[in-house]
């Protein structure tokens, strides 16, 4: 039975993850991940975020009238992005959590870090669909490790040059099939209790209301600016986790 005191962290720690959503379009699985993480195991915090996530993700591909041409193009990257969790998540009950928490850790370190430094991977057209077969792939397979869904699927939806609408339309399609992945993947390694499922489900509330609140924000605040904010933060949470893990192994 979760503790009391660990139920307000999870809920704070959603309308947080909301509100993040809610001003720049991501970061919803990223940052209640990475904060779960480094308060539950690794493991528990995936199977946290599985109905908030895919609740706002869907609302998030459901707008924009772009879902047809995104299909027509990505189809490959994201059909390979969600099968391959499968594979990934395997490793949940033969790797050491250590391994998967460190992975996990430097994964966000390497996110914020190529978007701090302004790095920005560019794919022409006739590598598009053969780099979308390899980096789709490596997605599925990190999102089944780590419960990560950002490296490198968001990177390459950049990459392609995708408009803004489309590119915001295409990450909500990711993330909202990346869950169904992660979900099914759980409960075939049975690692997605009732339990679990029902705190999963009242945080949405928690997340709804965060992201109504940074859409709100958004109007008040340069894009710009927040995203440095985010992205140390991000980087900043990535060091934590691997501390943490590290220091794990001495006490």
């Amino acid at each position: 039975m979760i503790e009391t005191y660990t139920l307000v962290v999870i809920a704070g720690t959603f309308l947080l993850a909301g509100s993040v959503k809610g001003i720049i379009g991501l970061g919803l699985p990223t940052v209640s991940l990475g904060l779960l993480a480094a308060v539950l195991d690794l493991t528990t915090a995936m199977a946290l975020l599985l109905i908030p996530s895919f609740v706002t993700n869907v609302w998030q591909a459901a707008f924009g009238g772009n879902t047809k041409d995104i299909l027509k193009r990505i189809w490959p990257f994201l059909c390979l992005a969600t099968v391959t969790i499968w594979f990934g998540a395997t490793a949940l009950n033969t790797v050491n959590p250590f391994h998967l928490s460190i992975l996990l850790g430097l994964l966000l370190l390497a996110y914020s870090s190529l978007n701090i430094l302004g790095f920005r991977l560019s794919i022409s057209p006739r590598h598009e669909k053969w780099s979308g077969l390899i980096l789709g792939t490596l997605n599925g397979v990190f999102t089944g490790m780590t419960g990560s869904f950002v490296v490198p699927g968001v990177m390459y939806l950049q990459a392609i040059g995708l408009p803004r609408d489309l590119l915001v339309q295409a990450m909500g399609m990711l993330f909202a099939l990346s869950t169904i992945g992660l979900a099914i993947a759980l409960q075939k390694n049975n690692l997605l209790t009732p339990e679990l499922a029902i705190i999963s489900a009242s945080a949405v509330v928690p997340a709804i209301i965060g992201m109504v609140i940074g859409q709100k924000v958004r109007k008040s605040l340069s894009e710009t600016k927040f995203r440095k904010i985010f992205f140390v933060s991000i980087l900043i949470l990535g060091a934590f986790i691997i501390t943490k893990s590290v220091l794990s192994l001495y006490t």
